[in-house]
C-alpha cells in the first residue's frame, strides 16, 4: 500500500492546485458525494436526477419521495459536516448525533422498544439490536460506552497524526469503527462516510466518495476486516477508492 499512498499524496497535491477558486466544481463534487452515498444505501435516483434535485430543485419523476428526501437530507448533512470541519473542533457526541439527525431528518422514525422509546430522526442512539445479513452489531446496551471510547480515541488521533498516511488512516479508522458499532437504527453507512470526509476536510484534504459501482467490494472489505480483525484490509480498499476518485476528477 506504500506505493499507492505515495501516488495518492502526489495526485492530491495536483488536485488541490487545480481546484483553487473552482467553487462550481466543488459544489458538483458535493452533489456526487450525495449521489454515490445514497445510491449505496438503495436510492435509485440517477446521477443527473440528483444534480437536478439539488441544484435546480427539480424532483425526479417516477422515483419514491422517500429516496429524494434521503438525497436532500444527505446533502444538508454534508454541508453541515464540512462547515464544522472548518472550525477544526474535536469530535463530540453532540456533533455525531446532530449529523445523524440531519441524515434521517425526513426518513427516520420513532421506535417503542422494551428498553424505551427513541427517535432516529432526532439522532438518538438505537435501543434495538441490528443486523446486516448475518452480521450482528453490538448490543444496544453497549453502544453509549463504545461511542464514548471511539470519540475519545478519535480525538487523540486527531491531535497526534502528522503524516499524510496517518491522516488518511485516521479518517478510515473512524469510518470503520463507527459503522462497526452501528449506533443508529438507520443511516450508519451514510454517517460513517460523512465522518470520514469531516476528518479529511479538517486535515485540509479533499473529500471523496465510495463509488456506487464498488458497493459489493466495499461491503466485502468491511466484512473481511471484521472477520480477520485487521482493518488494514479496509484501509487499502479505501486508498484505492480515493485514488480512483482523484484520477477521475483530474481527468
Amino acid at each position: 500500500m506504500d506505493a499507492q499512498i505515495e501516488k495518492l499524496e502526489k495526485l492530491i497535491s495536483e488536485y488541490k492546485q487545480k481546484m483553487l477558486g473552482q467553487a462550481d466544481l466543488a459544489k458538483m463534487t458535493g452533489f456526487a458525494v450525495s449521489y454515490h452515498s445514497t445510491a449505496i444505501e438503495g436510492s435509485t435516483l440517477t446521477e443527473n436526477q440528483v444534480y437536478n434535485l439539488l441544484d435546480l430543485d427539480i424532483p425526479a419523476k417516477n422515483k419514491p419521495f422517500s429516496e429524494q428526501q434521503m438525497v436532500i437530507d444527505h446533502q444538508e448533512a454534508l454541508i453541515f459536516a464540512l462547515d464544522k470541519a472548518k472550525e477544526k473542533m474535536p469530535i463530540s457526541e453532540n456533533f455525531i448525533k446532530e449529523l445523524g439527525a440531519i441524515v434521517l431528518k425526513n426518513t427516520g422514525a420513532k421506535y417503542d422498544t422494551a428498553l424505551g422509546n427513541f427517535d432516529s430522526s432526532k439522532g438518538d442512539y438505537r435501543l434495538i439490536n441490528v443486523f446486516a445479513g448475518t452480521r450482528r452489531f453490538p448490543d444496544a446496551g453497549k453502544v453509549p460506552a463504545l461511542m464514548k471510547t471511539l470519540i475519545h480515541e478519535t480525538n487523540r488521533n486527531i491531535e497526534s497524526v502528522k503524516t499524510f498516511r496517518e491522516k488518511c488512516e485516521a479518517a478510515f479508522e473512524l469510518h470503520y469503527r463507527f459503522v462497526s458499532i452501528h449506533p443508529f437504527a438507520d443511516g450508519n453507512g451514510r454517517v460513517s462516510r460523512l465522518l470520514m470526509n469531516y476528518m479529511l476536510s479538517m486535515f485540509d484534504l479533499p473529500i471523496f466518495y465510495v463509488f456506487k459501482s464498488s458497493r459489493i467490494s466495499y461491503i466485502q472489505a468491511l466484512e473481511r476486516a471484521r472477520e480477520t480483525g485487521n482493518p488494514a484490509v479496509f484501509y487499502s480498499f479505501m486508498v484505492r477508492q480515493y485514488l480512483k476518485f482523484i484520477r477521475k476528477e483530474l481527468t
